[in-house]
């Protein structure tokens, strides 16, 4: 393939919306806190049984979270899971014009 047949395409920011999803701002978030759940047990070097043990989740859920499994998730169980595993961070929405995003997984950035 050379570069001739190529075309480069610029994404909005949201992967799901690319590909059409039919809720892709709700599936961003979902990604979002399951990446951030990721991230915890593997700083603090949980397995999923033992972070089951640690919230009261069931290993099973974060089981899920491992394989990008979201579709029994609610956003707010996720926002709970994240903070039984991590009571240092908080979770929060931001308002702003999508022009001015930019996204850091898992932390904010002021903008």
């Amino acid at each position: 393939m050379s570069n001739d047949d190529m075309e480069l395409v610029r994404g909005s920011g949201n992967v799901f919306k690319d590909f059409g999803d039919a809720n892709p701002d709700l599936e961003q978030g979902k990604a979002i806190l399951a990446a951030r759940i990721i991230n915890i047990l593997e700083e603090r070097g949980l397995s999923i049984r033992k972070a089951a043990a640690l919230t009261g989740y069931q290993h099973a859920d974060f089981a899920r979270i491992r394989k990008v499994d979201l579709g029994r998730f609610t956003l707010d169980k996720l926002v709970k899971m994240v903070n039984a595993l991590d009571d240092e961070n908080e979770v929060y929405v931001d308002f702003r014009p999508r022009d001015s995003m930019n996204v850091e997984l898992g932390q904010h950035q002021a903008m």
